[in-house]
């Protein structure tokens, strides 16, 4: 993995972490809302996986915000 692409999942798991405490919930909470396992959000906020889109869209609908504003938000960030 090249430095931008570190980069890059590191700005996904802060804009997760931003929104998912901007709505009071838990790593724990946060994943059974949005029906994935527990230990993936933390590694998703720790930049140590590269996740999918579509986990992606699953924690933005759990978030209630749109898959656009994600990352409108990630891309603010750089």
């Amino acid at each position: 993995m090249n430095k931008q692409e570190e980069l890059f999942l590191i700005n996904v798991g802060k804009t997760l972490k931003y929104f998912r405490v901007l709505k009071s919930l838990s790593q724990e909470d946060l994943a059974n809302d949005a029906d994935i396992p527990i230990n993936q959000i933390g590694r998703i906020e720790r930049a140590e996986i590269n996740t999918s889109l579509l986990t992606i869209l699953k924690i933005t609908e759990a978030l209630e915000i749109s898959f656009v504003d994600f990352f409108n938000e990630l891309t603010s960030q750089e």
